[in-house]
């Protein structure tokens, strides 16, 4: 075999192992100005790519006191910061002293893992980004390991089913607004990993996946899992939670009230 031959297929080789999802400039814009939130990056380890994720801190914050985790995902298509710019979120989060961190999940449209995408790697990388994105803000600030929450909406809430399956003893508690699992999921074996996790539910009844959303909740029931169910009348997929700070304060209440014990 000649030098150039093997220099090649060398080269091919290497390509083959380092083909990654392709990104679009959008997956990286943000759409929340508020002050009050930081827009920071980070290298992607698998890809060396910049990476960002928004971070909020309350002002009572300091290096003793070990501070809550709430992590939030977003729905489909939606910027990483989104819901940093909900009804009432962020001043919830300051008034009882919560770190809230609102990772991308790679792409826009990654399903955090939950369900397959065009590219394969999408889901993997979408997943993997929140776990990175954990692991930066759980090590450069003191948080109560046992008062990590994480909870997403539409696409987000199926996200987080996914991940805190994955997962099952990182979270003391869950919570889902209009969340949009795939309708064939295993849904038994998924609420079995999290079981003891106790999750909140908040679902419009002017939703089209109200229907899913009462199968898994039901579910839930069946199998004696602690959840509490608010089903909103009147309630769309996105307004009522994204517009209506007293929806939002509902998820900060539940997490008040809930710490692991395991």
């Amino acid at each position: 075999m000649s030098i150039k031959t093997n220099l090649i297929l060398t080269a091919a080789v290497f390509l083959s192992c380092n083909v990654f999802a392709e990104r679009l400039a959008s997956d990286n814009e943000s759409h929340v100005d508020d002050s009050r939130i930081q827009h920071r990056s980070y290298i992607f380890p698998p890809t060396g790519e910049s990476i960002p994720y928004a971070l909020f801190v309350p002002s009572n914050y300091n290096e003793i006191d070990q501070a809550p985790l709430i992590i939030s995902l977003h729905g489909l298509g939606r910027s990483y910061d989104w819901l940093m710019g909900y009804h009432g979120f962020l001043e919830e989060a300051e008034a009882n002293g919560y770190i809230v961190v609102t990772p991308l999940g790679y792409i826009r449209r990654g399903w955090y893992g939950s369900r397959p995408t065009e590219d394969p790697i999408d889901a993997q990388y979408s997943e993997q980004d929140v776990m990175e994105v954990i692991t930066l803000i759980t090590n450069e600030y003191n948080i109560d390991q046992n008062r990590i929450y994480l909870w997403g909406h539409s696409m987000g809430g199926a996200g987080t089913y996914h991940i805190a399956a994955k997962n099952p003893e990182m979270f003391a508690a869950l919570g889902v607004a209009a969340p949009a699992p795939e309708r064939d999921h295993d849904i038994e074996e998924t609420l079995g990993r999290i079981k003891h996790i106790p999750t909140f539910v908040l679902q419009g009844d002017d939703d089209g996946l109200v229907t899913l959303t009462r199968t898994w909740v039901n579910k839930m029931r069946d199998i004696g899992m602690q959840h509490v169910y608010a089903e909103i009348p009147g309630g769309d997929h996105s307004l009522v939670i994204s517009q209506n700070s007293g929806h939002m304060k509902k998820f900060i209440d539940f997490f008040n009230i809930v710490r692991k014990e395991y």
